[in-house]
């Protein structure tokens, strides 16, 4: 019996793979019944700190149906941004690895758009949205319904073959399509490398983050002062962290990513310690020119950099 929605399945993943995404999942669009009470958990114990956008659209984070009209499938994609690359100066203050190259939001959504474009020429007319990290879904938990790995310990999506060093994004479609199997196992076993690693205790317990605690909110997502009891817990970091994915012994995984756009930028990773302490806005625009580091403004990164400078 010819099967549609397995043929049609067959033909997304294998062009996503021709854009460039690591790996392609697909899930049916429904409720997401186990991780509503965790969200509100996570929500009522402040995990989010002022991120307070994470309390809209409670109901549209658990339900891709109400972001997309008559959404049948939920497509999840990861894309490598793994790079053996490092900042040249040890001592410099530290960015995290994703944001070396041109900002990955750019990047992965002209891919999706040209996903949908294939989807409406290949298959036919297919009403959809793509997602990547600027709305109310819940990325992780699609990508483990899609089968495309586990949440570990730090609540990062692990796979088995590439480790976690990848962004995620979705196209929720209104085509029904083959659904795979979700991933089920958990391989992260006693190891508790991240939790035991995070300098500032941001792991309250397996699988559960504060984010008000952890770096990559203190210096991106925090938009006031940075509390006085992270003084000399930073490890360096003055944009992002990636302390509990470089302990993660799935990380021994990592490959190179292919992605021309996120090839390091060779002015940022040549900035000497002194150069990022006398950071100027003109400096910051050219050297962080089409980079997710913007994000914090130049006030923002001077307030970190300021922020890690001993008492």
């Amino acid at each position: 019996m010819f099967n549609k929605a397995a043929k049609y399945s067959q033909l997304i993943k294998a062009e996503a793979l021709r854009l460039g995404f690591m790996a392609c999942g697909i899930s049916k669009a429904d409720f997401l019944e186990e991780e509503a009470p965790r969200l509100e958990a996570w929500l009522s114990n402040n995990r989010h700190g002022e991120m307070a956008y994470m309390e809209n659209h409670f109901d549209k984070r658990l339900d891709p149906r109400l972001l997309v009209e008559g959404a049948k499938s939920v497509v999840s994609l990861t894309l490598n941004y793994f790079t053996p690359a490092k900042q040249l100066d040890s001592e410099a203050p530290k960015i995290s690895k994703y944001a070396y190259g041109t900002d990955y939001h750019a990047v992965i959504k002209e891919k999706l758009k040209e996903l949908l474009a294939f989807i409406n020429d290949e298959i036919g007319e297919v009403g959809g949205r793509c997602f990547v990290d600027s709305a109310p879904i819940m990325d992780k938990a699609w990508a483990q319904k899609a089968g495309l790995g586990w949440r570990g310990k730090n609540t990062n999506l692990i796979s088995k073959g590439a480790g976690s060093f990848f962004f995620l994004a979705e196209l929720i479609i209104d085509l029904e399509l083959e659904y795979d199997l979700p991933f089920a196992t958990d391989h992260c076993g006693s190891c508790t490398r991240c939790i035991d690693a995070c300098p500032t205790d941001a792991i309250v317990a397996p699988y559960t983050v504060d984010g008000s605690k952890c770096i990559s909110y203190l210096t991106i997502e925090l938009k006031n002062e940075i509390p006085a009891e992270f003084k000399g817990k930073m490890e360096n970091w003055m944009f992002g962290c990636d302390i509990c994915q470089d302990v993660c012994p799935w990380n021994r995984f990592a490959t190179p990513h292919h992605e021309p756009a996120f090839e390091p930028a060779q002015e940022l990773l040549q900035l000497k310690k002194n150069e990022l302490i006398d950071l100027t806005d003109e400096v910051f625009k050219q050297v962080f020119k089409g980079s997710a580091v913007k994000r914090t403004k130049f006030s923002g990164l001077k307030r970190n950099i300021d922020f890690l400078k001993p008492i």
